[in-house]
């Protein structure tokens, strides 16, 4: 049964362009769209994503298998395609590390159901599915509490040194003073520290204490803005 997987339905890879079919072939279409379908699903579970690249990416193992089955033991049709995919250019903008994972999914597809591995392609497909269910759905990789920026203004005669470093202590599990600049034509200054809070809702109790410092001029806490994510 194990064997089975690993089992190419063209026969040996010495013989595959000769063992082709027109059935053969027109199976492996029907798994590569099928299984196409299953990683577009994999990809859309939990995130964001447009219909352009959905429908491409459903594509993208029948594509691949196509290329495959014609280049599979001939020399020269491998180096004729190499060259003309050297041709093409990618314009699109880069694209964040689940796009990039998922393209590499499909085009992994793709290879086997253009060699013949159904099976194969099956088990993989299903093993990624499975563990991206895991993986999405547990707190594996979550990042702590979320980071947040906090803006302090002070008037211009307050030696801000280390005023607010004893309330930051007791709110925040971490806080660094980022940038100082100065607003009001010069007559305040604004402190820009990133921080994180030891834990949820102690936003109030800490601007309240802070306020106090400050003499009640502008305070803001937000979220800080995330990086985009890419491989």
């Amino acid at each position: 049964m194990l064997d089975a997987t690993f089992t190419s339905v063209f026969g040996t890879s010495e013989s595959l362009v000769g063992a082709v079919s027109t059935g053969g072939f027109l199976v492996c279409c029907l798994f590569s769209v099928v299984l196409g379908a299953a990683c577009a699903a994999i990809y859309m579970f939990r995130h964001n994503y447009s219909k352009n690249f959905v429908v491409t990416l459903a594509l993208l193992p029948l594509i691949v298998q196509m290329v495959i089955t014609l280049v599979n033991g001939n020399l020269g049709a491998g180096i004729a395609v190499m060259g003309v995919f050297n041709l093409v250019r990618f314009r699109s903008i880069p694209g964040s590390a689940k796009d990039i994972g998922s393209v590499f999914l499909a085009m992994a597809i793709g290879l086997a159901t253009g060699m013949g591995f159904l099976v194969l392609a099956c088990v993989f497909t299903v093993v990624v599915g499975v563990v991206n269910l895991l993986f999405v759905l547990t707190p594996f990789g979550k990042p702590r509490e979320p980071g947040k920026t906090l803006r302090i203004t002070i008037p211009e005669d307050l030696e801000y040194d280390g005023v607010f470093d004893e309330v930051l202590d007791r709110y925040a599990a971490e806080a660094e003073l980022t940038e100082v600049t100065t607003t009001n034509m010069g007559s305040l200054f604004q402190l820009t520290y990133q921080l994180r809070l030891r834990q949820p809702g102690l936003e109030k109790a800490m601007i309240d204490e802070l306020r106090c410092l400050n003499g009640n001029l502008k305070i803001s806490l937000g979220m800080t803005p995330a990086g985009r994510e890419t491989l």
